[in-house]
Protein backbone atom coordinates (compact mmCIF):
# COMPACT_ATOMS: atom_id res chain seq x y z
CA UNK A 1 0.00 0.00 0.00
CA UNK A 2 1.03 3.38 -0.69
CA UNK A 3 1.13 5.40 2.16
CA UNK A 4 2.45 8.81 1.39
CA UNK A 5 1.93 11.83 -1.14
CA UNK A 6 4.78 13.65 -3.17
CA UNK A 7 4.78 16.99 -3.84
CA UNK A 8 7.10 18.21 -6.77
CA UNK A 9 7.99 21.71 -6.90
CA UNK A 10 10.71 23.79 -9.28
CA UNK A 11 13.92 24.48 -7.40
CA UNK A 12 14.36 27.45 -5.89
CA UNK A 13 10.77 28.18 -5.39
CA UNK A 14 8.28 27.70 -2.51
CA UNK A 15 6.46 24.30 -2.28
CA UNK A 16 2.22 24.36 -2.11
CA UNK A 17 2.20 27.36 -4.17
CA UNK A 18 -0.96 27.49 -6.80
CA UNK A 19 -1.59 29.54 -10.34
CA UNK A 20 -5.48 29.13 -9.24
CA UNK A 21 -4.58 31.65 -5.99
CA UNK A 22 -3.50 34.44 -8.63
CA UNK A 23 -4.75 36.89 -10.39
CA UNK A 24 -4.43 36.05 -13.95
CA UNK A 25 -2.21 38.46 -15.21
CA UNK A 26 0.18 37.65 -12.43
CA UNK A 27 -0.27 33.58 -12.76
CA UNK A 28 0.30 34.52 -16.72
CA UNK A 29 3.55 35.60 -16.35
CA UNK A 30 4.39 33.14 -13.96
CA UNK A 31 4.09 30.44 -16.42
CA UNK A 32 5.81 32.46 -19.15
CA UNK A 33 8.69 32.56 -16.54
CA UNK A 34 8.38 28.56 -16.08
CA UNK A 35 8.25 27.77 -19.69
CA UNK A 36 10.87 25.23 -20.60
CA UNK A 37 10.33 23.28 -23.80
CA UNK A 38 10.87 19.93 -21.65
CA UNK A 39 7.99 17.29 -19.59
CA UNK A 40 7.47 19.01 -16.84
CA UNK A 41 7.86 22.90 -17.84
CA UNK A 42 6.58 22.21 -21.34
CA UNK A 43 2.71 22.74 -20.31
CA UNK A 44 3.33 26.50 -20.13
CA UNK A 45 3.90 27.05 -23.79
CA UNK A 46 0.49 28.21 -24.50
CA UNK A 47 -0.21 30.19 -20.71
CA UNK A 48 -3.43 31.43 -21.56
CA UNK A 49 -4.87 28.03 -22.97
CA UNK A 50 -3.24 25.99 -19.88
CA UNK A 51 -4.84 28.60 -17.04
CA UNK A 52 -8.54 28.06 -19.16
CA UNK A 53 -7.95 24.54 -18.70
CA UNK A 54 -6.80 24.45 -15.18
CA UNK A 55 -9.49 26.07 -14.19
CA UNK A 56 -12.16 24.03 -15.94
CA UNK A 57 -10.54 21.14 -14.79
CA UNK A 58 -10.38 22.31 -11.38
CA UNK A 59 -14.23 22.82 -11.43
CA UNK A 60 -15.32 19.59 -12.57
CA UNK A 61 -12.62 18.06 -9.74
CA UNK A 62 -14.30 20.23 -6.45
CA UNK A 63 -17.70 19.40 -7.96
CA UNK A 64 -17.30 15.64 -8.43
CA UNK A 65 -15.15 15.73 -4.73
CA UNK A 66 -18.42 17.37 -3.38
CA UNK A 67 -20.58 14.82 -5.25
CA UNK A 68 -18.67 11.69 -3.22
CA UNK A 69 -18.51 14.04 0.51
CA UNK A 70 -15.66 15.73 0.03
CA UNK A 71 -15.41 18.93 2.15
CA UNK A 72 -12.91 20.94 0.46
CA UNK A 73 -11.37 24.54 2.24
CA UNK A 74 -10.30 25.85 -0.69
CA UNK A 75 -11.59 26.15 -4.40
CA UNK A 76 -8.75 24.34 -5.78
CA UNK A 77 -6.14 21.92 -4.43
CA UNK A 78 -2.71 21.60 -4.19
CA UNK A 79 -1.79 18.78 -6.47
CA UNK A 80 0.39 16.16 -5.21
CA UNK A 81 1.25 12.22 -6.55
CA UNK A 82 0.39 9.39 -4.77
CA UNK A 83 3.50 7.76 -3.99
CA UNK A 84 6.11 8.72 -6.83
CA UNK A 85 6.26 9.24 -10.85
CA UNK A 86 9.28 7.09 -11.63
CA UNK A 87 9.47 9.58 -14.63
CA UNK A 88 9.88 12.86 -12.97
CA UNK A 89 12.28 11.06 -10.39
CA UNK A 90 14.43 10.22 -12.81
CA UNK A 91 14.23 13.69 -14.40
CA UNK A 92 14.50 15.86 -11.40
CA UNK A 93 18.12 17.39 -11.48
CA UNK A 94 17.85 17.99 -15.06
CA UNK A 95 14.06 19.97 -14.70
CA UNK A 96 14.97 21.47 -11.87
CA UNK A 97 12.58 19.81 -9.45
CA UNK A 98 12.49 19.30 -5.44
CA UNK A 99 9.91 17.37 -3.34
CA UNK A 100 8.28 16.81 -0.25
CA UNK A 101 7.26 13.25 1.00
CA UNK A 102 3.43 13.66 3.07
CA UNK A 103 2.01 11.23 4.68
CA UNK A 104 -1.02 10.17 3.77
CA UNK A 105 -2.39 9.29 7.00
CA UNK A 106 -2.18 13.22 7.91
CA UNK A 107 -5.73 13.33 5.71
CA UNK A 108 -9.18 12.26 5.84
CA UNK A 109 -11.34 11.01 3.34
CA UNK A 110 -13.28 14.55 3.17
CA UNK A 111 -9.58 16.35 2.78
CA UNK A 112 -8.00 14.69 -0.17
CA UNK A 113 -9.21 13.24 -4.17
CA UNK A 114 -7.38 11.11 -6.93
CA UNK A 115 -7.29 10.83 -10.25
CA UNK A 116 -5.74 8.39 -12.34
CA UNK A 117 -3.15 10.33 -14.35
CA UNK A 118 -3.21 13.98 -14.23
CA UNK A 119 -5.82 15.67 -13.61
CA UNK A 120 -6.05 17.60 -16.97
CA UNK A 121 -4.87 15.03 -19.06
CA UNK A 122 -7.82 12.59 -17.62
CA UNK A 123 -10.67 15.18 -18.33
CA UNK A 124 -9.42 15.74 -21.93
CA UNK A 125 -9.04 11.91 -22.24
CA UNK A 126 -12.62 11.44 -21.22
CA UNK A 127 -13.67 14.09 -23.87
CA UNK A 128 -11.70 13.42 -26.50
CA UNK A 129 -11.73 9.13 -26.05
CA UNK A 130 -9.15 8.18 -28.33
CA UNK A 131 -8.70 4.48 -28.97
CA UNK A 132 -5.34 3.85 -28.14
CA UNK A 133 -5.20 5.69 -24.52
CA UNK A 134 -9.04 5.81 -22.76
CA UNK A 135 -9.79 3.65 -20.43
CA UNK A 136 -13.33 4.12 -19.64
CA UNK A 137 -13.20 3.07 -15.97
CA UNK A 138 -10.55 5.31 -15.32
CA UNK A 139 -10.38 8.51 -17.23
CA UNK A 140 -12.66 11.16 -16.38
CA UNK A 141 -13.63 9.95 -12.92
CA UNK A 142 -12.12 11.01 -9.76
CA UNK A 143 -11.95 9.03 -6.54
CA UNK A 144 -11.61 9.18 -2.88
CA UNK A 145 -9.21 7.89 -0.92
CA UNK A 146 -11.29 3.86 -0.22
CA UNK A 147 -11.56 4.48 -3.87
CA UNK A 148 -8.20 4.10 -4.81
CA UNK A 149 -7.00 2.20 -2.46
CA UNK A 150 -9.87 -0.66 -3.87
CA UNK A 151 -8.42 0.36 -6.81
CA UNK A 152 -4.58 -0.30 -5.76
CA UNK A 153 -5.48 -3.10 -3.90
CA UNK A 154 -6.94 -5.34 -7.37
CA UNK A 155 -4.49 -4.08 -9.13
CA UNK A 156 -1.30 -4.09 -7.13
CA UNK A 157 0.82 -0.57 -7.16
CA UNK A 158 1.41 1.25 -9.98
CA UNK A 159 4.27 0.02 -12.31
CA UNK A 160 5.21 0.65 -16.04
CA UNK A 161 2.49 -1.96 -17.50
CA UNK A 162 -0.10 -0.34 -15.03
CA UNK A 163 -1.22 2.59 -17.32
CA UNK A 164 -2.44 1.45 -20.06
CA UNK A 165 -0.88 2.52 -23.17
CA UNK A 166 0.48 6.32 -22.97
CA UNK A 167 2.22 8.72 -24.83
CA UNK A 168 5.73 7.74 -24.51
CA UNK A 169 6.21 11.62 -23.08
CA UNK A 170 3.88 11.45 -20.58
CA UNK A 171 4.19 11.19 -16.90
CA UNK A 172 2.21 8.46 -15.88
CA UNK A 173 0.89 8.80 -12.02
CA UNK A 174 -2.23 9.00 -10.06
CA UNK A 175 -2.16 12.58 -9.43
CA UNK A 176 -3.95 13.35 -5.19
CA UNK A 177 -5.76 16.50 -4.63
CA UNK A 178 -5.35 17.91 -1.45
CA UNK A 179 -7.70 20.28 -0.31
CA UNK A 180 -7.05 21.28 2.89
CA UNK A 181 -3.70 23.22 2.46
CA UNK A 182 -3.72 23.99 6.23
CA UNK A 183 -2.27 20.92 6.88
CA UNK A 184 0.83 21.67 4.49
CA UNK A 185 2.04 24.34 6.31
CA UNK A 186 4.13 22.28 8.72
CA UNK A 187 5.86 20.91 5.72
CA UNK A 188 7.32 24.69 4.38
CA UNK A 189 11.13 24.62 5.70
Amino acid sequence: MINYLTHYYRTGSKPFLSLSSLEEEEALKIMVDLYEDNEMWGRFKNPEHYLNERRKTESWLKKAFMAKGGRPKQDYPIYTVLGISEKIEEKMEAEKIEKIEIPLSLFTEEEVSFTFLDSMYTVALDEQKPEEYYQAQYHGKLFTLTEINAILNKKGLPDKDWWGNVPEDFLPYIEGQVWNQDKLLTFII
